[in-house]
């Protein structure tokens, strides 16, 4: 067991990250893991917990946040009236497929690989949204039925793969069909819920080896409590900001954070 001076600076951390992730989850949509499997990484491996599933329990744990964050994050904006429950509701399906999938991937793969999938794929969603352009369009409107059934799915697959909810894929997707950042951010965090719920009854039944205390399957509990307690008060407040915010500027912040986020993670994974 580590010792106060070690531990309260860690728990502190975990407090911070959650409060952060929760004001991004309501007000991008993005679930809260971008921010929530960085910092656990960290703190599980500051606390020298390490080998090749260390990964897994991040990417568990974080979808585990998720649940509660996502939730709490589509009330809020649902309050608002922006959720676009059509495409939620004709998507759900493929995400909850997709998702399922990621499971019996993630736990195949070995940390160094999802580290550096998690940093290449956030890379390349941040700089879209950060030198694309705005008027960048694939179609007028969302995908039908053929598009749908090969989109939903590898939205849930890719979001699992990184311990993240929806928004990472769902809102730059949504926006290049033409649906406003707004409604977007609001539907992707109802991606969120679908994505986390099943991957974490998944996760639940995985097998780790040499796992952090109270770990149960990959999902590790204190982590998630102190990350979820701050969540749930901060998600609202992050939804309200968004819908204060012009597109152009929550665009842009979207971008700013991921690729931050990015660059950390690519470094951790190749000095590994």
């Amino acid at each position: 067991m580590p010792d106060f001076a070690t531990l309260a600076p860690l728990v502190g951390l975990l407090l911070v990250s959650g409060a952060f992730a929760g004001l991004l989850a309501g007000m991008l949509g993005v679930g809260g893991g971008i921010v929530h499997v960085p910092a656990f990484f960290f703190v599980f491996s500051t606390l020298g917990f390490g080998g090749p599933q260390l990964m897994q329990i991040c990417l568990a744990t974080s979808l585990a946040a998720i649940v509660i964050t996502s939730l709490r994050s589509v009330a809020a904006h649902n309050k608002r009236g922006a959720v676009n429950w059509h495409i939620l509701k004709t998507w759900a399906p493929g995400i909850v497929i997709g998702a399922i999938a990621g499971v019996f991937v993630a736990a195949k793969v070995r940390s160094e690989a999802l580290e550096a999938l998690f940093g290449i794929v956030a890379l390349l969603v941040g700089l879209y949204l950060a030198f694309g352009r705005q008027d960048w369009r694939l179609g007028q409107q969302m995908p039908g039925v053929l598009g749908r059934s090969i989109l939903s799915p590898l939205v849930g697959l890719l979001s699992v793969l990184m311990g993240i909810g929806g928004g990472t894929f769902g809102v730059p997707l949504m926006t290049l069909f033409n649906v406003a950042i707004h409604a977007a951010v609001a539907t992707a965090a109802g991606f969120g819920a679908l994505i986390a719920v099943p991957s974490v009854i998944g996760f639940l039944m995985v097998d780790v080896a040499a796992p952090p205390p109270l770990t149960f399957g990959a999902v590790n509990l204190p982590a998630f409590v102190v990350a979820v307690s701050m969540t749930l008060f901060t998600a609202p407040i992050g939804a309200k900001i968004a819908h204060r915010l012009d597109a152009l500027t929550l665009r842009r912040s979207f971008a700013v954070f991921i690729l931050i986020v990015a660059v950390n993670m690519l470094f951790t994974a190749f000095e590994g």
